[in-house]
């Protein structure tokens, strides 16, 4: 079965940093284009960024600048990185998997369970 488990989650003060990663397992992980999204309550889950299968990355204004994504094929792994994390930060994280990294959000094909990030100001 395919299974998408992020790690890292946590509480956090304004200004300070966290590493998520998404570990992922029953796909052939380096033919995925892989996205971070997050959501909170009472609003839509948005994108935060994505990394093709060709290693390309693209990222939410919101967020460019201080997350970065990286994957490690061999470990069928992809990584957010999050520097001088915001209040307006906190959410719930996601990982998702793609055939492309320019499908829209709802053509995601597999989503992790999430991981609660929380930033303190």
């Amino acid at each position: 079965q395919v299974q998408l488990v992020e790690f890292g989650g946590g509480l956090v003060q304004a200004g300070g940093s966290l590493s998520l990663s998404c570990e992922a397992s029953g796909l052939l992980f380096s033919t995925y284009a892989m996205g971070w999204f997050r959501q909170t309550p009472g609003k839509e889950r948005t994108k935060i960024g994505v990394i093709g299968w060709r290693g390309t990355t693209d990222y939410a204004d919101s967020v460019k600048g201080r997350f970065t994504i990286s994957r490690d094929n061999a470990k069928n792994t992809v990584y957010l990185q999050m520097n001088n994390l915001k209040p307006e930060d906190t959410a719930v994280y996601f990982c998702a998997a793609a055939s492309s990294m320019y499908k829209p959000m709802r053509e995601y094909d597999f989503w992790g369970q999430g991981t609660q990030v929380t930033v303190s100001s």
